[in-house]
């Protein structure tokens, strides 16, 4: 018996990760989900849905919604973190100010990725030290909340159990089992980097005679379809011999990137857009069955990563290999032991704990040292306030490293965020 606490409950993800509940009955043993948002009507439409969607595939579990963070994590065996500070007007603000120097526009990474953690780590903390309190020190904390990699590293800091969770590499795992032939339970990665800063160094799939590294044979035969998929050219991508996440192409085509940015519409208005239809949806008593729009939401394959992690969490059988945000340790001796790495993971009651790495090329090496290190100054910022210390981050990411931007851009970001950051208030 479990009962599994979704803190943001009321966003227009949550119906995706239900469905994944209902889908993997026979996995998940939850019989009540409890969904915490401050936002009475959001969490009344989704809620209602959620429970319908439970309902029509026969699943036991109860929904109950609730605006008290004590009465959703009271007795919790999981909490998944997945909030959004400032919702989609932050977000639009964190894609577009930065345009202004030259810099790309992202809500995970440079300086609009800053301003999401200068707001988001003092909430995400003072959520979970209100958990721990009524929930217990045994309670799991499953962070989904970006950027998953810092905000992971200031939970584990304050000594809370807890796990950083991306869908990055379970879309792959998915895709490159679909163009194998071949099920995803078959496929294992050998994913290295940080949350949104990883590559796919091999793609082991078990046969009769063991594993076998099947990433030539992608590169090879389906490297128009896969380099599609992260964005980036297919003869730079065979030579490189590993596929990025998507997400290296704000560094590896940053001006690219740039231009596009400025013609574009900004991800958060199309967001927004696609969640308004799906809340209409949501509130249509006929409709019992995931819609296809939420598939334009984004987090793709979230509720299938969840609900597995969750389970190795909170459950009594073998150990699972995951994808996951850790300690680093001394798993990539070139990072601080308390570095935070999205790396495979041995998952089980007691937690995740990273595999061996090969030893990482330079190729990859320097980047992930340069954008360790800005994440530790972020979080710096984040803990501690302070324009410098703002500026201080935004030099040492790479996406900026010029001292005029660091200081324009750090004006920009405490001036439009200081509604949410205290300090910047006094």
């Amino acid at each position: 018996m479990r009962k599994l606490t979704v803190v943001g409950g009321g966003s227009t993800y949550t119906p995706e990760l239900v469905d994944g509940i209902a889908a993997g009955r026979s996995s998940v043993d939850v019989d009540e989900i409890v969904l915490v948002d401050p936002d009475t009507d959001r969490l009344a439409t989704v809620g209602s849905f959620c429970s319908r969607l439970l309902e029509r595939a026969g699943h036991p579990a109860r929904i109950r919604t609730t605006t008290s963070l004590a009465d959703g994590a009271e007795g919790a065996s999981a909490v998944l973190l997945q909030l959004r500070v400032g919702g989609q007007v932050a977000r639009h603000s964190d894609e577009t100010f930065p345009l202004d120097c030259g810099c790309v526009g992202q809500e995970t990474t440079g300086a609009g990725g800053l301003a999401k953690a200068l707001r988001t780590v003092p909430v995400v903390l003072d959520i979970a030290r209100r958990v721990r309190e009524v929930a217990g020190e045994d309670t799991w904390l499953v962070n989904f909340t970006n950027p998953v990699g810092i905000v992971t590293r200031a939970l584990l800091n304050e000594g809370h159990r807890a796990v950083g969770l991306c869908n990055v590499a379970i879309g792959l795992q998915r895709l490159f089992a679909e163009l194998l032939r071949v099920d995803t339970g078959a496929v294992r990665l050998e994913h290295v980097g940080l949350n949104h800063l990883s590559w796919e160094r091999r793609v082991l799939v078990e046969g009769a005679e063991g594993a076998t590294d099947r990433l030539p044979e992608l590169l090879a035969e389906h490297g128009p379809r896969l380099a599609e998929h992260v964005g980036t050219p297919l003869g730079w991508l065979r030579r490189l011999g590993m596929v990025p996440s998507y997400y290296l192409r704000y560094f590896y085509a940053h001006d690219e990137v740039v231009r596009t940015q400025r013609t574009e519409r900004p991800r958060a208005e199309v967001v927004s857009e696609v969640e308004a239809e799906l809340l209409k949806i949501y509130a249509d008593p006929a409709v019992v069955t995931k819609p296809a729009q939420l598939a334009r939401r984004g987090g793709a394959y979230y509720s299938e990563a969840a609900v597995r992690l969750v389970h190795a969490l909170t459950g009594d059988g073998a150990a699972e290999e995951h994808v996951v945000n850790v300690r680093n340790e001394r798993t990539m001796p070139f990072l601080p032991e308390d570095a935070v790495i999205e790396v495979p993971s041995v998952v089980d009651g007691k937690g995740a704990r990273p595999l061996p790495v090969r030893p990482v090329p330079p190729l990859l090496s320097g980047l992930i040292s340069q954008v360790t290190s800005y994440e530790q100054l972020a979080l710096e910022a984040a803990l501690h306030g302070g324009r410098d210390r703002v500026a201080d981050a935004l030099l040492a990411h790479p996406l900026i490293g010029q001292y005029e931007y660091a200081d324009a851009l750090a004006g920009t970001l405490v001036r439009v965020n200081a509604p949410f950051l205290p300090w910047a208030r006094r």
